[in-house]
């Protein structure tokens, strides 16, 4: 044997070892600091220019500087927003697709609609943005005055009240169709095609009143344009200080607003979703966040993953008995 092979076949075996070390530990690496690799896609499954996509590009982008990563936002309307909430359950779990859904996502399309997604099974929830409670509006030439008008029609003449929404299912009908169970009355629900038809006509006279949702009507109140009368929060809203709440119009068990949340594909590693909900609540706590969700009617949440959790299974059930209930069908 060549004397001058034995050192080297010690380095090699050094060598050896040591790149045997790297490769063990790669992936704690990974599971510590790998996360993100590349680019963040927020899928917001609604057009551009909205609540949800101003929600999804604020959020989206304050999330990216604290964990560093660039946010890159995907529009995908449809099917009552469930065509993006499908691609996102469809995705890769790691942390790399997120879901700006909500109400509609995982309550209320599914039971109105057939999903391709398991909106209990197929997710993991971040946290919870925010919720944007409803208003009940009305024309300023209006003669109602208050929730108790509405509800005494609606009571002594059936059929009569008519209220305006953006269309079946949407959160205008569904808050209507609660109301109605509560007050033991029926009001004709007027559905229109999307845009904001139903608004041009509540202006005009045409529609007496909508159960409109604080992103929609917030900017209404605030120009003049309609008149608030009861909002569906526990307290006033600090911005409507002299419009009531429903428990002080006396509809206590009234309980209903749109809700906003982040979701990623199950799987999804625990730490990953971890460091998306991290960075969800330093989101949720800069004052500039804050001003902007309230500027649009939403009142922000903790952005705790837990809290979500909790939150979608009781609002399944919740509005999926009163689509059931008030046979409310689809567009």
């Amino acid at each position: 044997m060549n004397p001058s092979s034995r050192p080297l076949t010690r380095r090699a075996v050094a060598l050896g070892l040591a790149a045997l070390g790297c490769a063990l530990s790669a992936p704690a690496a990974l599971a510590q600091g790998g996360f993100p690799a590349k680019p963040i896609t927020f899928v917001v499954p609604y057009p551009a220019g909205g609540a949800n996509d101003m929600l999804g590009r604020l959020i989206g982008q304050k999330m990216g500087e604290a964990l560093g990563a660039t946010v890159i936002i995907d529009n995908k309307p449809g099917a009552g927003a469930m065509l993006g909430a499908n691609a996102v359950a469809k995705a890769a779990p790691d942390g790399h697709t997120v879901l700006v859904g909500g109400l509609a996502t995982h309550a209320a399309s599914p039971h109105l609609m057939k999903a391709d997604y398991d909106p209990l099974k197929d997710f993991e929830a971040v946290g919870l943005l925010g919720q944007a409670p409803i208003i009940v509006i009305t024309s300023n030439e209006s003669p109602l005055r208050s929730l108790k008008d509405i509800a005494e029609i609606a009571k002594k003449k059936p059929g009569e009240m008519m209220y305006g929404s953006s269309g079946n299912g949407s959160p205008l009908h569904l808050a209507g169709e609660l109301f109605d169970a509560i007050n033991g009355s029926q009001m004709t629900h007027v559905p229109y095609k999307g845009g904001n038809a139903h608004i041009i006509d509540l202006i005009g006279g045409r529609v007496p009143v909508i159960f409109d949702t604080a992103t929609n009507s917030m900017p209404l109140i605030r120009s003049g344009k309609v008149r608030p009368l009861a909002v569906s929060m526990p307290q006033r809203l600090p911005d409507l200080p002299n419009v009531p709440t429903f428990a002080e119009s006396g509809f206590p068990s009234f309980q209903f607003t749109a809700w906003y949340g982040l979701f990623v594909p199950a799987k999804t590693p625990k730490d990953v979703v971890a460091k998306l909900s991290g960075a969800l609540q330093t989101a949720l706590k800069q004052p500039e966040v804050v001003e902007k969700l309230r500027g649009v009617g939403v009142s922000p949440a903790g952005g705790e993953a837990a809290e979500l959790a909790r939150l979608v299974p009781q609002e399944h059930e919740r509005i999926g008995r009163l689509i059931k209930q008030a046979n409310i069908k689809a567009d």
